[in-house]
């Protein structure tokens, strides 16, 4: 597709993510606008020369009168509210998402008859920084972006979905919802929680404990930097899947300290954990080719492919 060919897209939420979304859109030729709920965030936006309003009605409207792809990119907590709107106002238009869940998003997609055109979306990155102040359009380079394969999927959105994350310089991995949120619950949840208690644990030693810190701290709690109020809606949604790798987390470290108390050994769980790091370091991603979309099986094609770590770079 060429750059004249590019379908306008419309940003639905214009935070971190969202707003470095719509950066790097515009950076990469499509015409894009959006929408964010406050004042200060839209004129934060214009200031710099983006097209961002506080009117949803408009901005749907708008989008509804372009076929543009909407993108959805507001906590979970507000994506119900927000999709209502979106049924009223632009019910035939693309939909996608970059909420850090998909499970919740797909059912509230279906709730309100958008499944059609519903292409569930999450790309795998951020920072501890939030609001428009924070967004880069170098967000999403070599950055790998979840694009959903669920049963119903029709290929015009998709194709859509991919090319946009594409364009933003990331590599797309097909997934279905429920592996998706087992699945950061794992790499991207769980982190968050660890972060904070490791944080809580260092305040707790006072003035000598955080003075003495260095890397180990500084880089195993990152992401307790968060906002708190985002880290739960972040987090919360994926409840149960986040309670089961709590639990699994909880009896490993319980070993640990039954086995240090017993023979001043942390046992197994240090070498579990060299052994996870190498794995995570000597990953392999490997190209999807040859699957169409549209073609018989091609999401359960993709589907398969990105389990065993495939990934899309072009269309």
């Amino acid at each position: 597709m060429t750059l004249d060919q590019r379908a306008a897209v419309c940003v639905l939420g214009t935070g971190l993510i969202g707003g470095s979304l719509l950066r790097a859109a515009v950076a990469a030729g499509y015409p894009a606008y959006g929408y964010n709920r406050s004042d200060s965030g839209a004129d934060a936006a214009r200031r710099d020369g983006f097209d961002v309003s506080t009117d949803l009605s408009a901005v749907l409207r708008r989008a509804a009168g372009e076929d543009a792809l909407l993108v959805v990119a507001v906590p979970m907590p507000a994506v119900e509210q927000l999709l209502a709107e979106i049924a009223e106002i632009a019910p035939n238009c693309p939909v996608t998402d970059v909420v850090s869940i998909k499970r919740p998003v797909v059912d509230a997609v279906r709730k309100h008859g958008l499944a059609a055109n519903f292409v569930g979306g999450h790309p795998m990155t951020g920072t501890s920084e939030s609001g428009w102040a924070a967004t880069d359009p170098e967000l999403f380079r070599d950055a790998v972006w979840a694009v959903g394969v669920d049963e119903g999927t029709r290929a015009e959105p998709w194709e859509r979905v991919v090319r946009l994350a594409l364009d933003c310089g990331s590599v797309v991995v097909p997934v279905v919802a429920d592996e998706h949120d087992q699945a950061v619950a794992r790499i991207s949840h769980l982190p968050h929680v660890l972060a904070e208690a490791l944080a809580a644990a260092g305040a707790e030693g006072g003035a000598l404990a955080l003075g003495l810190a260095a890397g180990s701290f500084r880089d195993g709690t990152r992401v307790a930097g968060t906002a708190p109020g985002l880290v739960r809606a972040i987090c919360e949604p994926n409840a149960t899947a986040l309670g089961q790798v709590l639990d699994e987390t909880i009896a490993a470290l319980v070993t640990a300290r039954d086995a240090l108390r017993a023979d001043g050994s942390l046992g197994e769980v240090v070498e579990a954990g060299y052994r996870g790091r190498t794995a995570y370091e000597q990953r392999t991603r490997w190209e999807i080719t040859g699957i169409v979309p549209g073609a018989a099986d091609w999401l359960t094609e993709l589907h398969r492919a990105g389990q065993r770590g495939g990934v899309l770079r072009a269309l």
